[in-house]
């Protein structure tokens, strides 16, 4: 599984490194995918996580690095969803948060129940939903750093293309990620835990 991971990853970043919209909003989008590469290899052995986790922070990654290469609001596929159904947008930006709310889900669901943090089971989903919406506000929070730290990468970062309420759809659509995640997939990612002997 580790070597198929680490192909697919590089494969995808090396595609998405190669002559990219440009290499400011590129950097700028792919590092929390690096980032998240450097976590996971510290964390490999102390703290592996279950496949379901390894393969959504995958999928997430490349969603991040096919961001970066073309710019979300320019990203081929949501044109043609744009097309397609007569809207405004580029919407490939709202995959790439709806993710935002799916994927850290799992994360930190992982961590909460293998961990034992939280003594009472019930309390599990609203703590992660908290947690992947604070997660959501704190990155709308730095998209905004960028956009006055850097007005040349700021449009192209933030992919509002004239949205007034980007910000706060952003952030919803991470919060139906995150419920989502733990709706549909709870039970797996449950028996996959059991099968690490971690609950």
């Amino acid at each position: 599984m580790i070597a198929a991971w680490l192909f697919i990853f590089f494969v995808v970043l090396a595609w998405s490194g190669w002559q990219p919209h440009d290499y400011t909003t590129w950097w700028l989008e792919v590092a929390p995918a690096l980032i998240a590469l450097l976590v996971l290899a510290a964390t490999r052995q102390r703290f592996p996580l279950t496949p379901l986790a390894y393969w959504l922070i995958l999928c997430h990654a490349i969603i991040l690095m096919v961001g970066g290469h073309y710019t979300y609001a320019e990203v081929p596929v949501g044109d043609w969803l744009r097309d397609l159904t007569g809207g405004g947008r580029n919407n490939y930006d709202k995959l790439g948060h709806f993710v935002q709310g799916f994927v850290p889900a799992v994360v930190i669901r992982e961590i909460l129940i293998r961990n034992r943090i939280i003594a009472r089971k019930g309390w599990i989903s609203l703590i992660v939903v908290s947690i992947c919406l604070a997660f959501s506000a704190f990155y709308e929070l730095v998209e905004w750093w960028v956009a006055l730290l850097s007005s040349e990468a700021a449009d192209s970062f933030l992919g509002t293309q004239g949205y007034i309420w980007d910000t706060q759809s952003d952030m919803f659509l991470a919060l139906i990620g995150a419920t989502l995640a733990i709706v549909m997939l709870g039970r797996i990612h449950d028996r996959q835990i059991r099968s690490l002997g971690a609950s």
